[in-house]
């Protein structure tokens, strides 16, 4: 491990960032870690912290010097976890992660939302109309019956697996995104699923589990082509299961939460439903589902005035960047006015989310079926959050709205 001097050691900070506490309101704490500087060492879980929008931006470049292939969780892939197999997205550098980033990109590129767009916005507006019957006030759980039902349908069709079995998907990201942290009680409470769960995504990457033309066997027809190897495809089908899911089940809570307690951007969102893609956007900067990632420094890196030794544990906190104001005016607000292109809620450079714009399609389709068929929407008890060591999440979203009559 790299030796720094004195001097160049950055303040401490003795909080744990995955307390209950903190994980229920990291607000408080994300002020603390931006004012004690562009670096903290973080003595809780020996690791240093950045929560500053610019030292984040440039930590998510530098993948030479942070590096993601360490695994982007507390503990390294030395620790071997039999039901955790590496992402060859998010947990491999180059050369290693070029491949199978490739395929993905070009599966998930434009030409597949311009086919996927009709589907989704016919799916969406059935669900809508199933849920929301016309000039009614209607109570249920955005969570449930919105953030969770419409992700659930159009991703695991898209992936091309069976129906049976697909209320696994979302326990094992939500349990894989829970492990990156510590091994606290929130991980030791679903530990006893986890090889479960592990096993039944394994057997649903198989070429033969998975349908003609979805996404997974055009992964597979990918291997026949050599533009990834056979080894390789299972794990880049997995990366869908992993990551295809809950970034994008958790952003639409948020937004509907955000929403629901904003009643003038509702209004506004009303006025002008070509904001959706904005309003989505919005919501990823201002609740940033995803809240932290870990890179692993691969020699002395100098952050500012202060050096993180190498072999050391780095977290990134994403969250506390999409609210930092030293980019973002008056940043605590949820704000359809602003242009949050720039947010660091889907990452940034080499790893950043290649379905992000996937996401924004779903979200777009689904808001423009509520928005034709909502005229009010507001909160009708108390949101519970689900805790997650990576994620911000909601359990729970209680909603009353009133419908139009057309």
């Amino acid at each position: 491990m790299t030796r720094i001097r004195a001097e160049e050691a950055p303040p401490t900070l003795g909080t744990d960032p995955f307390a209950p506490d903190v994980l229920e309101d990291p607000h408080p704490f994300e002020s603390t870690l931006r004012e004690a500087g562009p670096l903290v060492y973080l003595s809780a879980h020996d690791v240093y912290g950045m929560a500053r929008y610019e030292q984040v931006y440039e930590a998510l470049r530098d993948w030479q010097g942070l590096e993601s292939g360490a695994g982007v969780g507390l503990s390294n892939f030395r620790v071997v976890r039999p039901w955790r197999a590496r992402s060859v997205l998010l947990e491999a550098d180059p050369p290693w992660h070029d491949a199978p980033r490739r395929v993905l990109a070009d599966l998930l590129g434009p030409r597949t939302q311009r086919s996927l767009r009709a589907r989704w916005t016919d799916q969406a507006a059935e669900l809508v109309d199933r849920l929301l019957p016309k000039g009614a006030v209607v109570e249920f759980d955005a969570v449930s019956r919105l953030a969770e039902a419409f992700p659930l349908r159009v991703v695991p069709d898209a992936l091309g697996i069976p129906e049976a079995g697909r209320e696994n998907m979302l326990p094992f990201s939500d349990f894989l995104l829970n492990a990156f942290g510590p091994r606290n009680d929130l991980v030791r409470a679903q530990a006893h699923r986890a090889r479960e769960l592990s096993e039944w995504v394994d057997a649903h990457c198989a070429r033969e589990v998975l349908a003609e033309g979805g996404f997974g066997a055009r992964i597979w027809a990918a291997a026949d082509r050599g533009d990834i190897t056979p080894e390789q495809a299972p794990l880049v089908v997995r990366s869908l299961f992993a990551a295809g899911v809950n970034s994008t089940v958790h952003a639409l809570a948020s937004l509907l939460y955000a929403l629901a307690t904003h009643p003038v951007q509702w209004d506004r969102l009303r006025a002008e439903p070509d904001l959706v893609r904005v309003a989505f956007d919005e919501s990823v900067r201002w609740a940033s589902p995803v809240q932290t990632f870990f890179r692993t420094a691969t020699r002395g890196v100098r952050i500012g005035g202060h050096v993180i030794p190498g072999g050391s544990k780095v977290l990134l906190f994403l969250g506390a960047a999409n609210r930092d104001p030293r980019r973002w005016t008056d940043p605590d607000a949820f704000d359809l006015g602003r242009d949050p292109s720039g947010h660091l809620g889907f990452g940034f450079g080499l790893h950043q989310c290649v379905g992000q714009n996937l996401a924004r399609l779903e979200a777009e389709c689904l808001l423009r079926a509520l928005v034709d068929r909502v005229e009010t929407i507001g909160i009708a008890g108390t949101p519970r959050r689900r805790p997650n060591n990576t994620l911000r999440a909601w359990e729970s979203v209680p909603v009353r709205v009133r419908t139009s009559r057309a």
